[in-house]
């Protein structure tokens, strides 16, 4: 079974996806892709060129997490794909208890829209100057790296995370607008 595959020449949702949110919803895992495999080496104590004070968790502990985070991002950037595709309209019959069942717009476009949104905050952050910046979870200062060959890579990799939750959320749009049912 291949997941990611090319989009379909031909529609398998009942109103035709636009092209731009086919692109988008394959893109996605692409998109998060390199900050998967930079977190990586993280998991083995190789810090990539970040220099900071603080230890690094037992490798009992970082193996599995790192592991299970590129993991579960990539996954959760593969079920978007579900907002065009005829699998995010019918549940596949290999499903157990819903296998053939319609998937209702709303059980869709609630997680894609409040995921996206969650991500957006996760994700974003204002800079405060001296290399801090505000997020979510309150101020935080900037690492620091041995070169700025690290920290080029580092902002390759990582920056596209930003993306993710704004292209979700556009994606449950796209989704609620294509499935809603107009009455005439």
């Amino acid at each position: 079974m291949k997941i990611l595959h090319r989009p379909p020449a031909v529609s398998d949702t009942e109103r035709p996806v636009p092209r731009w949110a086919m692109r988008l919803a394959y893109t996605l895992p692409w998109l998060l892709l390199p900050s998967c495999l930079w977190r990586l080496p993280f998991a083995v104590h190789f810090e990539m060129g970040q220099v900071h004070d603080r230890g690094m968790p037992e490798l009992w502990l970082s193996i599995p997490y790192v592991l299970t985070l590129s993991v579960l991002t990539e996954v959760l950037a593969i079920l978007a794909i579900g907002l065009v595709r005829g699998w995010g309209e019918v549940v596949p019959r290999w499903v157990p208890f819903l296998g053939g069942k319609p998937v209702r717009p709303m059980a869709a476009v609630v997680p894609a829209v409040a995921g996206g949104l969650i991500l957006t905050a996760l994700f974003s952050s204002v800079p405060l100057g001296g290399d801090r910046r505000l997020a979510v979870f309150g101020v935080t200062e900037g690492v620091g790296y041995l070169n700025d060959g690290w920290e080029t890579l580092a902002a390759i990799c990582v920056a596209p995370l930003a993306l993710w939750g704004p292209i979700t959320v556009v994606l449950g749009i796209a989704y609620h607008h294509r499935r809603k049912v107009t009455k005439t």
